[in-house]
């Protein structure tokens, strides 16, 4: 019978140094070669799509170009369709607001659909807002405005017919949606033209949202506009205006403008403007939209 063979431990042991200093000349690509299997191709690497949204460009009737975020529900619409809210700023604002929308889909939080409305651009923001927000620069400008006086202002009326005329109409053929429930969220100079919208189409939204609006812009040319809407909503002419919500940052330079334009607003509930104010006394201008973020869905799709 054939037994095992009995190598002498002292062959063995040459054996395996022979073996580590044939691998130890190799090349060191060599050795990797030798130690251990090739490596796997790297995995391509793929744009990140958000779920739950779509995006496309829509032209308005002045010509202007832009592009529409849209974040959706995954369960079926309500029988009388889904609330929307209009968020400004969209390259920039929009997947804050659609992520917290859809990770609270559970609650009436989430229970709507948010559309950004942007650029079509890969930059955070673009010139052309100043456009569409802003009233029209006098020349020759305020103090302070100078570097602005450039650049096209003045078109605050046409966008919100595009914003409640063309964009309206185009998502309620995408999507099954509430006329009754349309709300408008703008930051900064989005604020400034979220309250346009509610001085002179003050019916169009259900409710608004300003952040940090730059109510001091253009020497405060919206003054007067707020004094014209004051009076015709004493009057009784604005049956049912909008539902105003003010946000603010405490760090920011604007705080007390606001504030005190919040207090103005507050003494108006009497004539059926129902409006909110929130402080966030840790934030700066620019870090209000995402704190402001929950607060707003909450304003828009948690109330009637």
């Amino acid at each position: 019978m054939m037994g095992i063979r009995n190598v002498p431990v002292a062959a063995a042991a040459a054996a395996a140094a022979a073996a580590a200093i044939a691998i130890a000349a190799l090349p060191v690509a060599a050795q990797d070669k030798a130690a251990s299997p090739a490596p796997a191709a790297a995995a391509k690497v793929q744009p990140f799509a958000m779920p739950q949204t779509d995006s496309w460009e829509l032209t308005s009737d002045g010509g202007e170009v832009y592009r529409i975020f849209v974040s959706f529900p995954i369960t079926p619409p309500p029988a009388d369709g889904w609330p929307v809210l209009y968020v400004l700023d969209g390259n920039a604002e929009f997947a804050g607001f659609a992520e917290a929308r859809r990770v609270q889909e559970y609650d009436d939080v989430g229970k709507g659909i948010v559309v950004g409305v942007g650029y079509p651009t890969d930059q955070v923001y673009d010139s052309r807002r100043l456009y569409d927000y802003a009233p029209k620069i006098p020349n020759p400008p305020p103090p302070g405005m100078e570097r602005f006086a450039k650049l096209r202002s003045g078109g605050q009326d046409p966008f919100v017919a595009f914003l409640t005329g063309k964009l309206r109409a185009e998502i309620a053929r995408r999507y099954t949606i509430n006329p009754h429930r349309q709300s408008l969220f703008g930051h900064s100079l989005g604020g400034l033209l979220a309250l346009h919208a509610l001085y002179t189409r003050s019916d169009a939204f259900n409710a608004i949202v300003a952040a940090s609006p730059s109510l001091a812009w253009n020497g405060q040319s919206v003054l007067p506009l707020e004094r014209e809407f004051t009076a015709r909503l004493v009057a009784g002419k604005i049956a049912r205006p909008s539902r105003l919500m003010v946000v603010v940052g405490g760090q920011e330079g604007g705080a007390e403008t606001a504030a005190s334009f919040a207090r103005r607003i507050d003494r108006l509930s009497g004539y059926g403007l129902r409006s909110q104010f929130r402080l966030y006394g840790e934030e700066g201008h620019m870090s209000v939209p995402s704190r402001a973020v929950t607060d707003t869905l909450r304003f828009v799709f948690g109330a009637r």
